[in-house]
């Protein structure tokens, strides 16, 4: 049951009798012990580690899980490979959450934790049909209900029609008590690893307010002032230099190596948390990226290949190709799509 696991990884197996079953995946480790086994996941780069254990075989997920080989992602019987060891190219795609309750009624949300409306519902829907043909292993989120529900409707018009799995790893009672006891199950899942640290900026003492109201009480240069400038927060709020420093360091920290050990990675998140990862990745000044929009709904992609992040646009035209300008790999990748779904 556990070799059925390791079937499509790419890597080298090792028999050590009775003590187990040892596999190396590239920078990976992965020792599988026979009776109640236990299974332990390390990437070497930037000790990134997890670890599960139970009696069936329990592979208990965390922010830095490993997950299978997805089978379009191996390579083919006929010798072509799209396997991402081969083309060192991964997705990252990056989500501003659908329209919440509060962005309708024109209201500073910040960090106050509100749904989607049913236009926001819809916007993820659409943003997933966008998406559909993109691989995605990890799912990276706010704590927010908003990007979570974003990143879940999503998902669920991707064509590999896997299940988003909310991660649970607040306590070891939510970790035991979230334990998933199939490895077939577990093929068919895709983590969601919820973060504070990619949450909207903190408005402070504005959060709740009317933006119109507000602007009519204080005056719309400085609340122009507090919402678009880098670096004067409002007050007992966050500026987007304070964001971005919360967010740019967890996306180095947690979401970059994972996509140098080959995962593919959306993100769903918010806009001013979104906008200082973009700033990385694009390498902006603080004056280009006040002046960055993201509109509610629309998904942007990049590839990371050799260490360099490509974007490769965001679905403002009618076509697919056209918007993301496929590469290789991201075609040869709905190829297999086409012939496994069809």
């Amino acid at each position: 049951m556990a070799n059925a696991m390791l079937h499509q990884s790419v890597g080298t197996l090792q028999l050590l009798g009775n003590s187990g079953t040892h596999c190396e995946i590239r920078n990976n480790s992965v020792k599988l012990i026979p009776k109640g086994f236990k299974v332990e996941v390390g990437v070497s780069k930037r000790g990134i580690y997890s670890s599960g254990e139970g009696k069936l075989g329990v592979i208990r997920a965390s922010a830095s899980q490993t997950s299978v080989v997805d089978p379009v992602l191996a390579p083919s019987n006929n010798g072509i490979h799209e396997s991402r060891t081969k083309s060192n190219e991964v997705a990252l795609i990056l989500i501003r959450h659908g329209e919440s309750l509060w962005n309708e009624k024109n209201l500073f949300t910040g960090c106050v934790d509100v749904p989607l409306t049913k236009k926001g519902v819809e916007e993820a829907i659409e943003a997933g049909r966008r998406i559909s043909n993109i691989p995605v292993d990890m799912i990276y989120t706010s704590a927010l209900i908003r990007a979570q529900m974003t990143a879940m409707l999503a998902m669920t018009q991707h064509r590999r029609k896997k299940v988003s799995i909310i991660m649970h790893n607040e306590s070891e009672q939510a970790k035991a008590w979230s334990q998933i006891y199939s490895e077939e199950t577990i093929k068919q899942s895709v983590p969601v690893i919820t973060a504070w640290q990619l949450n909207e900026r903190m408005y402070g003492g504005l959060q709740g307010l009317n933006k119109q109201e507000t602007a009519e009480r204080f005056g719309k240069e400085k609340v122009h002032e507090w919402r678009r400038s880098y670096d004067i927060p409002p007050p007992n709020g966050e500026s987007l230099e304070m964001c971005a420093q919360r967010a740019v360091a967890y996306f180095k920290d947690n979401i970059e190596p994972q996509l140098q050990s080959g995962k593919n990675v959306m993100i769903a998140a918010h806009g001013n948390s979104l906008r200082s990862i973009i700033m990385y990745l694009d390498k902006l000044t603080s004056q280009e990226v006040i002046s960055l929009e993201l509109s509610t709904g629309i998904p942007m992609l990049y590839i990371f290949k050799e260490e360099n992040f490509i974007r490769r646009g965001s679905p403002v035209a009618p076509t697919e190709t056209g918007v993301y300008a496929y590469t290789r790999g991201l075609a040869q990748y709905r190829q297999k799509l086409d012939e496994m779904l069809n």
